[in-house]
Parts: structure tokens; C-alpha cells; sequence
């Protein structure tokens, strides 16, 4: 990738380093749900804390627009980071201030006043063109952190694998935020598998009935054409439904749950891969040399619709090939169904990873690759 690390930047005893994490974790009342995020950090603020570094901690948390949100304090966070890592400082959550979001230089400017030097290790916010992202690079020695050089190492793996026959499976609501990924893949994957909402744009593009499935009329002949040009696609062949009188995460306000083939009627909304696509996903999968998964096959926070998320979690967890899963979603149901330590490598990254797949590049990363040169700039204070 071109970038430097951390051993780039020389001695870093006394120096004073602000490093940029994606400690961006789900939190269920003030409690963390899943710490991932944080472990994941450990490795790059351990070398730097045990090399005599001044660490300063930065992050986001949540989706404040701008301003102080009393229940996106960072304070959870810092008190879980600051036990494994004592002695490091860490701010306050930085989308209280519109300007990590917007970019602004007076933030970028607030950010590094006092800092020696930079790392990004915020592999899954490094997609963003925001303050902390790109700004330091551009006035401070700044490197790549062990997660962000790992997270790209792996990813280039996966663009240039040959490792056959190589699986991708794609879930999620919404096809519009993968389109460019499926096109990028579809020249490089063997089968590319389809769930989670994103299927019923395709499955409608092919005629089928969706009854009340979520549908972006917007990509209907955008997904025909690539069916009709592409014979790497498989989409479900049937799907676990609920009916109007059903509301999802809530089992206890009644609604029917029954399994269709390929046409559901008005007033059903498909919310799972069936049992049989399921089977068939499982079968592809395990059987891979290598295996992409970014996505849910469905709602899977709701426990009756579990069933397609955790088949493949199971499929990807036999594989015998090399394993990636990507995108928090994921990443959360491979823990919270007991199989992470059979992944190759989960990702910290969902908007990250697939923009990187596609695009073989972040802004992030491109402004590590254009920061000030080290050699001159090691160790000396920005003013």
C-alpha cells in the first residue's frame, strides 16, 4: 500500500501522539454490547504507550449531528480504554463538533494543537473525509496504526486472491449502497450470494412478487441488466416472511411467521433467506477457497429471524478456505453465535470494506500517502 507505520516514525518517547480509533461501539443503556472495536485498538496503543509516547485518544461515537448528545458520551468508551491502557488521555466524542464531519480546518487546527505526531488506526471510518481522518496528515508526521495496516493488507489480499472458487456474500437493506461493490466483485468472485433486504430489488428485477419487501424501484433495470449479464449471481429460492399484523423486535405484539418460495403475497414482508436457500448458501460456502461475507441475510436482531444470519455464519466458520467477514452487522453476529475464533479475519470496517474493495483505495489512507515527509519531520513539534 505504500504507506508508512508506526516504526516509521522513529523514537517516540516523550513525544506527544493523537491517535485516531474507531471506538464507534454499540452501546444498549450507557453499557457496551460488543467491545471489538476497542480490542482492536490495543495492539497500536500498547506499542506506542510501552515506547514512552504522550498518547491522546480520539473517536467518534454514534451519529451526534454537530452537538453535545448526553447519550453518545464517550465516558464508557474511555473508562474500558483507559483500564487496558492506562495512562493515555481520550476526548470527548468528536461529532459533537460539526466540524469533524464538514471538515473544517479550524477543528483539524483544534485537533493537533500540542500533538508531535499522527496515526490512523480508524480503519472503518477511513472511507470518511472528515477532520480527524484527513486533516492531521496534512500538517503532522502521520502513519498507518497495526489495525489500519492490517485491515488493508487483508482487503488486498482479497482483490488480488487465487485462491478459487472464490464466494462473496452480500446482504444488508439496501442494494444502493452496495452497487459499485457487486460490480467490482463480479469481476473477481466466482458465485456472488445475495440476501438481507438488498434481495427483493433483484428478485422483483426478475418478476418475482415481493408483496410488502423492501425495494429500490430506482436499480430495478440497474439489477436486470447485471442478472442478465452476469451467471455468477445466485439469489434466494425462497424466503421467511411476516404478515402486516406482525412488527419486527417485537414477537409479543402477535403477526404470523411462514416460509414462501419466490412469491409472496401483498401484505407479507419477506425479513429472511428461507430454509432452502439457506442450505444452499451453506453448501457454496464451505466448499470455497475463499470467502467475503459483508452483511446479514436478514433480521437477524429479531430472534425469529435468525435462522438465514446464523447458517452462514456456521458455513463460514467449517470453511477450510480463507475467511473474511466484514461490516459490523456481520461481525456482530459471528460473536454473538460463538464463531469468531474460526474466522480467517473479521473486519472492523462495513462502509470501509466495501468501498476499499471497490475502489482499491480511501481518502484516509491517500492522506497518509501525501503526509509531510518523516525523514524531515520526525520528532519535531508542529507549531
Amino acid at each position: 500500500m505504500n504507506i508508512p507505520q508506526l516504526e516509521d516514525l522513529g523514537s517516540v518517547d516523550g513525544l506527544r501522539v493523537l491517535v485516531r480509533c474507531d471506538l464507534n461501539v454499540p452501546l444498549m443503556n450507557g453499557a457496551i454490547v460488543n467491545d471489538i472495536r476497542i480490542r482492536s485498538s490495543l495492539p497500536t496503543l500498547n506499542y506506542l504507550n510501552d515506547a514512552g509516547a504522550k498518547v491522546t485518544v480520539c473517536s467518534h461515537l454514534g451519529r451526534p449531528k454537530g452537538e453535545y448528545d448526553s447519550d453518545l458520551v464517550i465516558d464508557p468508551v474511555a473508562l474500558r480504554l483507559e483500564t487496558l491502557v492506562p495512562g493515555i488521555s481520550i476526548l470527548e466524542n468528536l461529532r459533537f463538533n460539526s466540524g469533524e464531519t464538514l471538515n473544517e480546518e479550524s477543528f483539524v487546527s483544534e485537533l493537533i494543537n500540542g500533538q508531535d505526531c499522527y496515526v490512523n488506526d480508524a480503519f472503518g471510518s477511513s472511507h470518511r473525509e472528515h477532520a480527524s481522518i484527513v486533516g492531521p496528515p496534512a500538517y503532522l508526521p502521520s502513519v498507518a496504526g497495526r489495525l489500519l495496516f492490517r485491515e488493508l493488507e487483508v482487503l488486498q489480499s482479497l482483490r488480488k486472491t487465487t485462491r478459487r472458487p472464490f464466494v462473496a456474500v452480500l446482504g444488508g437493506a439496501k442494494v444502493s449502497d452496495k452497487i459499485g461493490v457487486i460490480e467490482t466483485l463480479l469481476e473477481q468472485v466466482d458465485e456472488l450470494l445475495i440476501g438481507g433486504g438488498m434481495m427483493f430489488t433483484f428478485l422483483a428485477a426478475q418478476g418475482c412478487s415481493i408483496g410488502d419487501s423492501l425495494v429500490d424501484e430506482n436499480l430495478l433495470e440497474h439489477c436486470s441488466k447485471l442478472l442478465e449479464n452476469s451467471d455468477q449471481i445466485r439469489l434466494p429460492v425462497d424466503v421467511t416472511a411476516l404478515d402486516q399484523d406482525g412488527v419486527l423486535h417485537h414477537p409479543d405484539q402477535g403477526g404470523e411467521v411462514r416460509q414462501f418460495g419466490l412469491s409472496l403475497p401483498d401484505g407479507w414482508k419477506g425479513v429472511d433467506i428461507g430454509p432452502g436457500s439457506a442450505a444452499e448458501f451453506f453448501d457454496t460456502i464451505v466448499e470455497a477457497g475463499t470467502v467475503l461475507w459483508n452483511g446479514p441475510m436478514g433480521v437477524f436482531e429479531d430472534k425469529r429471524f435468525q435462522s438465514g444470519t446464523r447458517t452462514i455464519a456456521d458455513a463460514v466458520a467449517q470453511c477450510q478456505g480463507f475467511t473474511v467477514v466484514g461490516g459490523g452487522d456481520s461481525a456482530a453476529s459471528i460473536v454473538e453465535f460463538g464463531f469468531s475464533d474460526n474466522i480467517d479475519y473479521i473486519s472492523t470496517g462495513g462502509g470501509a470494506t466495501l468501498e476499499f474493495i471497490e475502489k482499491g483505495d480511501l481518502p484516509g489512507v491517500a492522506a497518509l500517502r501525501n503526509s509531510v515527509h518523516l525523514s524531515a519531520n520526525r520528532g519535531v513539534p508542529y507549531e
